[in-house]
Parts: structure tokens; sequence; C-alpha cells
């Protein structure tokens, strides 16, 4: 789980922005997390540009490419990346020590389809990533700011909602999931009311967690304990 981003919107769905746009959570990091930032962000790390990137140009490919936000410590996303080679992944995080984790795992696993930013979301999405140049966009476990009052800090929201699908190609897919039900309500809530959004939901609501989704630790105890997970994938239309 991972803080995505420090991005509040106003009541009419302004992003309001703080006077530093956002917090790098630098944390503490191990030994092995150290390492791999000095030895793999030369090779896998992205530094945050205003412009566009050239996505053949990072990955010296054309291939379909998937983006994650908030990827906390990575497992999931390595996985994904090994498990389809055929695809380019980007994964974006504010927290260094979850980069670190990452890119040592991403190493191990001989990853070569992955590419990472550590800096805000919301910034390298407005700024770093071309109109339509996305395949899918990935959103696992945000922050749910349960507290009602809080409500207003969940990174899905309207304006969110349309930045996300200028990224995304015809026909790319927009994938979130929570472990928080009334999360998944206000998740369906606002991409139903999206426009340029068609819910690839049969019924109109929830999938069932797709094979290219890891099912992560995590979730793998909350299943033995009786608790949910909803996945919600939305395609541009």
């Amino acid at each position: 789980m991972s803080d995505v981003t420090t991005a509040e919107f106003n009541e009419e769905g302004k992003y309001l922005r703080k006077v530093r746009s956002f917090v790098l959570r630098e944390g503490r990091l191990t030994k092995g997390q150290a390492q791999a930032m000095e030895q793999q962000w030369p090779i896998m790390g992205l530094d945050y540009t205003p412009e566009a990137i050239d996505l053949v140009e990072v990955f010296g490919r054309e291939a379909d490419t998937v983006l994650e936000i908030g990827f906390g410590m990575g497992a999931s996303l390595v996985e994904m990346a090994k498990a389809s080679p055929e695809l380019n992944f980007i994964g974006i995080e504010v927290h260094k020590p979850g980069v670190g984790a990452c890119l040592a795992e991403a190493a191990e696993a001989g990853v070569t389809n992955l590419r990472v930013y550590h800096h805000d979301a919301i910034e390298v999405l407005e700024n770093s990533i071309a109109e339509g140049s996305l395949s899918r966009v990935q959103l696992f476990f945000p922050d749910p700011w349960h507290k009602k009052r809080h409500h207003k800090r969940r990174i899905v929201q309207a304006p969110f909602a349309e930045l996300i699908r200028s990224k995304l190609k015809v026909g790319g897919v927009f994938h979130l999931a929570t472990d928080w039900e009334n999360y998944s309500e206000h998740m369906l809530e606002v991409m139903t009311a999206a426009p340029g959004y068609k819910n690839q939901s049969v019924t109109g609501d929830v999938v069932e967690r797709p094979d290219h989704r890891p099912l992560t630790k995590f979730e793998a105890r909350g299943h033995r304990l009786g608790h949910g997970v909803w996945d919600l994938m939305f395609e541009r239309v």
C-alpha cells in the first residue's frame, strides 16, 4: 500500500496544490536498497522531466506500455514485468525504500522491461507521459482515506479519471483495485460518471481479479480471513 500523491482536491474536484507540490518520502533504506539505488538507478531509473518521454527511446523498442501508480515495495510490479516480457512497464513511487526494494528485486529477477520514477504520480502523468501512449494504467490499493472527512483526499476523483483517460490509447484500460468496499463504491461512482470510458464488467460493477494482477501476500492473507478485494477495469473508448 502506498501514499500515491499528496495532491488534494477541493469540493469541485479541482487540484489543491500544497506549496511544495508533493513530498518525496525518503525513509531509511536498508543496505540492499541503497546498493540497488546506486547500481540499478542508472539502468532502470527515470529522472523526472517536465516534457514527455519517448517510450521507444526509453525501452529501445516498440511495445505496449503499462504504467503503475504507487507500486509500494514493487514485488507485484516486478512479477508482472517478468511474466509479460512483451510489455513495457513503468512504475511510479514516492517512497524511496520502495523504489530501492523494487530495483533490487527487478535486478535479481533479470527483468529488463521495467523503468521506475521516484516522483509524484500526478506530476509525472501530467508532464512526462505523452497523450494516448499507454495501453494500461494500474492503481492498486491506494490510500483509502477511510474517514469521511478525508474522502476528498482520495486520488480517484473526476479530474484524475480524466487525466488517466487522456494518457490511455483508445482500447487502453484503467485497472483499479482496493480492499476497502466503501472505496470501491466511490471508485465505481467516479469511473461510471467519467466520460470516454466503458466498464469492462458485464454486471456493470466489479470484475474478477484478472490473471495479470498477482495475488499479494497481504491479499492472500485477507482471503483466508474473509476480506474482500474489488477490481474495476474501465476501457478508454
